[in-house]
């Protein structure tokens, strides 16, 4: 039988306060009462259906993310904990994760978070800057922000702070700024990235104008140099940690494991007891979900599109791919890839070992080729 891999929960609230500019998520603006407990009620609903899939393992991490959880109340979240834990079995030193913002409303509630059962957090900071926070949209000031993470520091070891590099009018001073700011509080985990402008957001159809490359490229060198300085260790393309504080849940999707995607717009990967993965994508529209309506849509996941998608998870981490890692996560031979892999060897984006591949800095830098290698 097919080794199945480990599996975790990703759990998507789907309301904000307000929609940034630049955000591609997908999440309400609530100009009403938001139907919380409605919809948690439909969340374990969709969860027990998902459950039947996964064969009996035991969930390892839990990601509440959004949207903008901490909108809800503690009793939403405690009754969403409860009844994830009476259907399924979750492991003794799961990893649970819950995203928020820096509002007076939301960091008060983090003493209670930690009492039922939530053991890291994840603030969403982006800049100190109250100019630059203005600038993107955000909902709250830099006095807030450092509360936040004052109030995170009384009740949590283990805590990430989100902050980006790359924001419009942002100096290389201002960036670097920002991540002294952060260290001085030491923080477990810093989630440092490059801000971009996706298409379908706000800021995209205003031709919103960014830092040149040069720039960009200076904050990225400059801020990578102050994090490794400050014991921070780079192990995923925006993540640095300290000594055992990776994110296992995002450790998880990188390595190919499994997930549960249950709320709305949530995606999930799921592995058979025969190898075969199947995808899941549940409806975006909050209505349809509120009316029974979970499953947008399901798919099997061809033995082209594993290649793929091993490797575009894999590329994003700092340490060799185990050959016999990827034949037990896709269910196939890495005989089927060998000329592949040795046109990737070729062009420089790959090392070949006995035991394993080593993805080369050219191979991150033009990891869309690398891919295309494995199309054929």
């Amino acid at each position: 039988m097919f080794n199945l891999p480990y599996i975790s929960l990703y759990i998507h609230i789907p309301w904000c306060i307000k929609k940034c500019g630049y955000c591609d998520f997908y999440s309400y603006v609530s100009k009403e009462k938001i139907p919380e407990e409605k919809y948690i009620d439909h969340v374990l609903k969709d969860f027990e259906i998902d459950v039947l899939k996964v064969n009996n393992r035991k969930i390892n991490t839990i990601f509440i993310g959004g949207g903008t959880p901490s909108l809800l109340k503690i009793s939403s979240i405690k009754k969403l904990l409860l009844g994830i834990k009476k259907r399924f079995i979750i492991t003794d030193n799961v990893e649970i994760t819950i995203e928020a913002n820096p509002k007076i409303l939301e960091y008060q509630n983090f003493i209670y978070y930690k009492n039922i059962g939530i053991n890291r957090l994840s603030l969403g900071i982006q800049t100190f800057n109250s100019y630059l926070l203005k600038k993107i949209e955000r909902t709250y000031n830099k006095q807030e922000a450092i509360s936040a993470i004052l109030e995170a520091k009384k009740n949590y070891s283990n805590f990430n702070l989100d902050l980006m590099y790359g924001l419009p009018d942002q100096t290389l001073a201002d960036s670097l700024l920002d991540l002294n700011i952060a260290i001085q509080y030491n923080p477990s985990h810093i989630s440092w990235y490059q801000f971009t402008v996706e298409p379908n957001t706000i800021f995209y159809a205003k031709n919103i104008s960014l830092p040149n490359e040069h720039l960009i490229f200076q904050m990225f060198i400059e801020g990578e140099k102050l994090l490794k300085k400050s014991g921070y260790k780079k192990y995923e393309i925006s993540s640095y940690s300290k000594n055992h504080y990776q994110c296992k849940h995002n450790l998880n999707y990188w390595n190919f494991g499994d997930y549960i995607g249950i709320g709305c717009s949530a995606h999930g990967k799921i592995t058979q007891k025969n190898g075969k993965i199947i995808r899941t994508i549940k409806h975006k529209n909050v209505n349809h979900f509120l009316n029974g309506h979970y499953l947008h849509s399901i798919n099997i996941v061809s033995e082209k599109e594993k290649i793929i998608e091993y490797f575009m998870n894999l590329a994003r981490l700092y340490k060799p791919v185990l050959k016999k890692h990827f034949s037990k996560m896709t269910n196939i031979h890495i005989n089927m890839i060998e000329q592949n892999i040795q046109i990737a060897k070729k062009e420089g984006f790959i090392i070949d070992h006995v035991n394993y591949w080593y993805i080369t800095k050219k191979g991150k830098l033009f990891l869309n080729i690398l891919l295309e290698i494995f199309l054929h």
